[in-house]
């Protein structure tokens, strides 16, 4: 039987000596010289390991053979050794020793993983015939444990490192067993080896990855962990593929029954097809292991353990999705949709299994799949690695994909009574501990720390009524802004001065800003724009714009040999996203939107006078700066904070230095202008009301579908409603992604209500719905489980109807909007004021 590349055991499962060197792979070698064979040392020691784990079925050997063997840093797959039958049998003789070997830790527990065994085994061939340097050895030796009662002593006898063959039932075993196989003729009339399947080509390997990630989000598993063993079923069938998935660690306990699997397969399909639908860029990086473990852990590799030699690593990274290790020679496409749609196979033919089953028992998925663009190309090593908290948001394995028939009913039919067990969450988000920088935020949100810790002030009751009496009280606007009266404008600096200047006639400016990364913007980034634009009908004051192209090319932007770089990309992306600004009712009067590309050099005199204004320790401390910065992320901020002074804007602005500056931001970007704040005396004349120092007006951060904590991310697509989704993406996001605070059972509900605080369907009606006294009944009926709001379902409905409604309204405007307008929005000019 063919037990590797280079080996056949003749009689497999007791005689050692039966094990020979195949003739045909000694390069230049006869069948009569067997000793002279060129034998990789990592082969040895693979071989080994399986046929001692076939011999030993005692509880001293727990094998998982699934897993290839991982040669320690001194043992490469290309070196080659002279390995004679005598030479294998000394090894097989010699188990303890190779057993001694092992950590401490390991023996005496009873157990040895495939890799730990053949890892050992493959030192002391190292050791014994390479000469290659090895570890040192643990002094101890290991020693073998007693056959469990009523069972063959074989097995520990091999253990033992006994050269005589194990006895059988408590007999001796017949002399000729003791004889080596070279007496026999070595390998005479063997089967040749069966090769290795080749790696999957990279549209197969592309849609196992999708696969991969999306089996993770609905089953609540890790998506590196859980493994992804691929059945070479491409070699002759192209364009398909099978891939099995461990379900160990899945957050779904106890795990659904049959009759949902298809549910399930249902909802890993969709998710699939999203990820494919974003098209997001793929990054595949090298690291060392070392580092990739001090930065992710080992929750990227399969079980836990990596697959590939040597001391570097390969990792695949789909931004909200998944971060893996790549098998060795697996190569991947640059986007998510490059292999096209990706099919389920799902049935099964006549007397057969199923073609993709899920095995509770075994705790194993496997999903057959096609791809419709079977021969899309690979890449190659391109894209940047993750942070080590965007790893830690897709690394969590809790359960984002909520399954109809599964966690909820049929709400939208409504073909039975809604229960709330339709609609509450399979498992609760790790919140995590709060993180909230520049440029990351996670975890669940305490703003009132936020709020200490960033040193900025609260807004109180008599702060709102000044703000009242300077808009409302002047006509200017109906009514205080319902983001104003529920808090999510909820903290600022220097508004009283503010408000003192406008008292007194001091006009000021308004400043907020865009970084396009997409060509589609969700309605978290529609936000800040909502609220400015009421702020400057409020106070009928002048408004500018930044685009920040630059920022994101510097930070995402790259660079190939064959096209150059996209820089070009992103300052067309700003062309697009000024248009869903425009759409949101700006005056053009009175606004002047910029891209940094076109602008900079108004700006420029500033800008040196902030980098000559803050030290680089400063700004490391400030935006957490590391070695592997490029330069001009270092310098950017003194690019974002330029618009902050008026002498950035000497034509829109009729050049008064003068005048105030309110910037309206969620709080993550405080600590930009924070820094500002500090230097900004330096950059404006004595008689600046402020000193020069921006005011600022902070949001609370608008959570993302799949749980109220943190921000929403453009990275992950099922985390927002964009303002290019259909109404039929709309429902489906919120039906199946809005996070939901109700109990699990319809009795629970009726009894204590939902927890509005996660609830993710009534925490964005607080940011759409303006009815104040809608709002109040929604949370009171959904909060106690009574009226028309008592489940999810109907909150979810609502919320529904709202979004339609907003994004139906904005996309008509933006349809109206030409490149042409855009140009007239973003010319430099006076503004009227």
């Amino acid at each position: 039987a063919p037990i590797g590349p280079h080996f056949v055991c003749n009689k497999p499962h007791h005689n050692f000596s039966q094990l020979e060197p195949q003739p045909n792979h000694a390069k230049g070698k006869t069948a009569g010289t067997p000793e002279s064979c060129s034998v990789p040392p990592i082969i040895v020691a693979k071989t080994i390991a399986f046929n001692l784990g076939r011999l030993c079925r005692s509880s001293l050997l727990l094998l998982r053979p699934r897993r290839l063997l991982v040669p320690t840093p001194s043992l490469s797959p290309t070196t080659s050794t002279s390995a004679s039958s005598s030479s294998l049998i000394k090894l097989f003789a010699n188990t303890s020793a190779v057993l001694a070997l092992l950590p401490s830790a390991l023996r005496g527990r009873g157990m040895l993983a495939f890799d730990e065994l053949s890892s050992a085994i493959a030192r002391y061939a190292a050791k014994k015939g390479s000469g290659i340097p090895t570890p040192t050895p643990a002094a101890a030796t290991a020693t073998a444990q007693p056959a469990p009662a009523g069972k063959s002593a074989a097995p520990v006898a091999a253990m033992n490192g006994s050269s005589t063959p194990a006895a059988k039932d408590g007999k001796a075993a017949p002399a000729e067993a003791k004889a080596p196989a070279a007496a026999n003729g070595a390998a005479a009339g063997g089967k040749k080896p069966r090769p290795s399947p080749p790696p999957p080509p990279a549209a197969i390997a592309t849609a196992s990855f999708l696969i991969r990630a999306a089996t993770a989000r609905v089953l609540g598993l890790r998506p590196g962990v859980c493994g992804g063993d691929m059945q070479p079923i491409w070699v002759t069938e192209p364009g398909s593929g099978k891939i099995t998935m461990s379900l160990e660690g899945c957050a779904r306990t106890p795990f659904p029954k049959d009759a949902a699997h298809e549910a399930l397969f249902d909802a890993i399909d969709q998710s699939v097809a999203e990820l494919s639908k974003s098209n997001a860029d793929i990054s595949v990086f090298e690291m060392s292991k070392s580092e990739a473990e001090a930065k992710y852990g080992t929750g990227i590799y399969d079980g836990h353990q990596p697959v590939t030699p040597g001391e570097t690593v390969r990792l695949a990274w789909l931004p909200g999705a998944a971060l893996i290790e790549l098998p060795p020679k697996w190569e991947l496409c640059a986007k998510a949709g490059s292999c096209g749609k990706i099919t389920f196979v799902r049935g099964a033919a006549a007397g057969k299994k199923a073609e993709s089953i899920i095995l509770p028992k075994k705790k194993t998925i496997s999903i057959r799949f096609s791809v419709e663009n079977d021969v899309a190309g690979k890449e190659g090593l391109h894209g940047q690695a993750p942070s080590e908290a965007e790893f830690k948001q897709t690394d969590v394995g809790s359960v984002k994909v909520q399954v109809e028939g599964v966690d909820f009913g049929d709400v939208l039919g409504a073909k039975k009574e809604a229960a709330p067990a339709e609609e509450a969450a399979a498992a609760a988000p790790d919140d995590g501990e709060m993180v909230v920088t520049a440029h990351e935020v996670s975890g669940k949100i305490d703003y009132e720390k936020l709020v200490r810790e960033f040193g900025s002030t609260k807004i109180t009751k008599d702060l709102l009524d000044r703000i009242e009496r300077l808009t409302v009280g002047k006509g200017n606007v109906p009514r205080l802004h319902h983001w104003l009266r529920r808090e999510i404008f909820f903290s600022h600096r220097d508004m009283e001065v503010l408000c003192k200047n406008l008292e007194q006639g001091k006009p000021f400016y308004l400043y907020t800003g865009r970084g396009p990364s997409s060509a589609a913007m969700h309605l978290g980034h529609l936000i800040p724009f909502m609220f400015t634009k009421w702020l400057q009908d409020a106070f009928n004051v002048p408004l500018v714009i930044q685009m920040t192209d630059d920022e994101k090319f510097l930070w995402k932007g790259k660079y190939e040999d064959e096209t150059g770089d996209n820089l070009n990309y992103y300052a067309g992306l700003t062309m697009e996203n000024a248009k869903d600004i425009i759409a949101c009712g700006f005056d053009k009067d009175k606004t002047f939107i910029f891209s940094d590309l076109d602008y900079v050099g108004h700006m420029y005199p500033n800008i040196v006078r902030i980098w000559k204004a803050i030290t680089y320790s400063t700004a490391r401390g400030a935006f957490g700066f590391v070695p592997e910065s490029n330069i001009g992320q270092s310098a950017f901020p003194a690019i974002q904070a330029a618009p902050s002074f008026p002498s950035s804007f000497n034509v829109p602005l009729h050049g008064d230095h003068n005048m105030c500056c309110l910037i309206p931001c969620a709080i993550d970007q405080d600590p930009y202008f924070r820094l500002t704040r500090d230097i900004a005396h330096k950059l404006v004349p004595k008689t600046h009301p402020l000193g020069g120092k921006p005011s600022l007006i902070h949001a609370k951060f608008f959570p993302p579908l799949e749980g109220a904590a943190g921000k929403m991310s453009a990275s992950n697509e099922n985390s927002a409603v964009y303002l290019t989704d259909t109404p039929e993406m709309i429902e489906s996001k919120v039906m199946k992604h809005a996070f939901s605070g109700g109990q699990t059972t319809a009795k629970e509900q009726r009894e204590k209500g939902a927890d509005l605080e996660k609830d993710v369907a009534y925490q964005w009606l607080r940011f759409f719905l303006e009815d104040d006294e809608e709002l109040a009944r929604i949370g009171k009926e959904y909060g106690s489980g009574t009226g028309d709001y008592w489940n999810t379902g109907a909150v979810k409905k609502r919320l529904i109807v709202r979004l339609k409604e907003m994004v139906a309204e904005h996309q008509e405007r933006r349809a109206k909007i030409t490149d042409e307008e855009v140009r007239e929005w973003m010319a430099v000019r006076k503004l009227k004021f």
